[in-house]
């Protein structure tokens, strides 16, 4: 680590030379500007470091060409669809976004392209996973990632063993397993196992639609029948029961990300542990379940005044600089590859088991606009299974319709 930071450093002193050289360029003046920036609410709280304020902070320091007055927003990277499309005009400049978004601030006009030197560091400093995430059906690159986007497995090691994670069956045989099928980001997982496609096999040909139907399809829903049925199943429901329960000893396992590992960690203790996703049987044959990936990341508002300025600071924020204090303020992951290999940030349960994941279970998640279409059906169907109205007797017929309701009703 202490490695990591001595380059960081040298780094820093090197973007601050040339940042130098380019205020004696302009006459010695720095250019005053105001730049609009939303994050969530976290990276901004005095108890967690202020790391959004003071990575701007010391981004203005290292471009004294520029003189910057940073306004705060509050915008969760999940909220910036709907936030940031609300007003485009009166968004701000520089915001985080979940990339499954993409398509719906693209279709608004709220990225602004990278290109040149900004979009060569992003392609040197991430994976092509990573890259995808931000890369729309035009080619363009649209955000700077910061950090990897899925869920995976939490469990008792005291429960199950590294082995016994691996099936779904195995793990309800031993103990009890909770996961939010009312939830498509985790329902989908069930019908991708089964061989179901979103937009074809990258997620990028809208023409293809989801498909999710006919006897694979069916097969699935039954499956999630029984599993509704299982004693030792629990849902999830709102990503709040299973972590709740594991506290207290009801819960041995359940499905959620890194943002959840410091809860995990402090309901678990020394038993805490957490893996990729397990596989599943239908029909007496293994499938893999597999989630949603994608990215969080930093884009620029095109109706921006100071683009230059805001695309600077867009890829500053994404920086390795920027990501190693994300994660050691709040424990976010990086993307990096230089931070994903260190041996410190390697050797964090979460942040291998979330690696581990988008390496070997997981699909790009779509962020084409008719994937809107997805999230309410998906909903619905999720709370028919729970609710016992889908049976063995009807599968055939609720998936279908779910599957015409998620493909905007066609």
């Amino acid at each position: 680590m202490k490695k990591i930071l001595s380059l960081l450093l040298a780094g820093a002193m090197t973007v601050s030379l040339t940042a130098a050289c380019a205020s004696e360029q302009t006459g010695g003046e720095a250019e005053k500007m105001t730049l609009k920036v939303w994050g969530p609410s976290e990276d901004q709280d005095p108890a967690t470091g202020k790391w959004l304020q003071t990575t701007c902070e010391k981004f203005n320091q290292l471009n004294p060409q520029w003189d910057i007055t940073f306004e705060y927003g509050v915008c969760g990277e999940n909220d910036a669809g709907k936030k940031v499309t609300a007003d485009v005009t009166a968004a701000a400049d520089v915001y985080m976004y979940a990339s499954d978004q993409l398509g719906m601030l693209m279709d608004a006009q709220a990225l602004s392209q990278l290109g040149g030197q900004n979009l060569q560091a992003v392609k040197d400093n991430n994976s092509e996973a990573m890259i995808n995430a931000v890369t729309y059906t035009d080619g363009g690159v649209y955000g700077v990632p910061f950090s990897p986007n899925t869920w995976f497995l939490y469990y008792n090691k005291n429960t199950y063993t590294e082995e016994d994670v691996k099936s779904l069956e195995t793990m309800l045989q031993k103990g009890k397993v909770a996961m939010n099928v009312t939830d498509g980001w985790y329902l989908a997982s069930f019908y991708v196992a089964g061989g179901g496609t979103l937009f074809g096999n990258k997620g990028t040909d809208s023409g293809a639609g989801i498909q999710f139907g006919g006897d694979a399809g069916t097969a699935v829903t039954d499956y999630l029948v029984d599993l509704m049925a299982h004693p030792n199943f629990i849902n999830d429901k709102d990503n709040n029961v299973g972590l709740g329960l594991m506290t207290t000893g009801g819960c041995d396992a359940f499905f959620s990300g890194t943002w959840k590992a410091a809860d995990v960690k402090a309901a678990l203790g020394e038993n805490y542990a957490a893996a990729a996703l397990p596989a599943i049987t239908i029909n007496g044959e293994q499938k893999q379940l597999r989630s949603f990936a994608g990215a969080k990341a930093i884009g620029v508002n095109p109706n921006c005044k100071n683009q230059k300025a805001a695309t600077a600071l867009a890829v500053f924020l994404g920086s390795q600089e920027a990501q190693l204090a994300h994660y050691e303020l709040r424990g976010v992951a990086p993307c990096h590859p230089n931070l994903v290999a260190n041996e410190k940030i390697a050797a964090d349960i979460a942040v291998a088991a979330q690696a581990a994941t988008v390496a070997t279970t997981a699909v790009a998640q779509p962020s084409l606009p008719a994937m809107n279409d997805f999230w309410a059906p998906a909903v619905n169907f999720g709370n028919e299974l729970v609710n016992g109205t889908v049976t063995h007797a009807n599968a055939r017929e609720k998936t279908e319709a779910f599957v015409k309701a998620i493909n905007g009703g066609q």
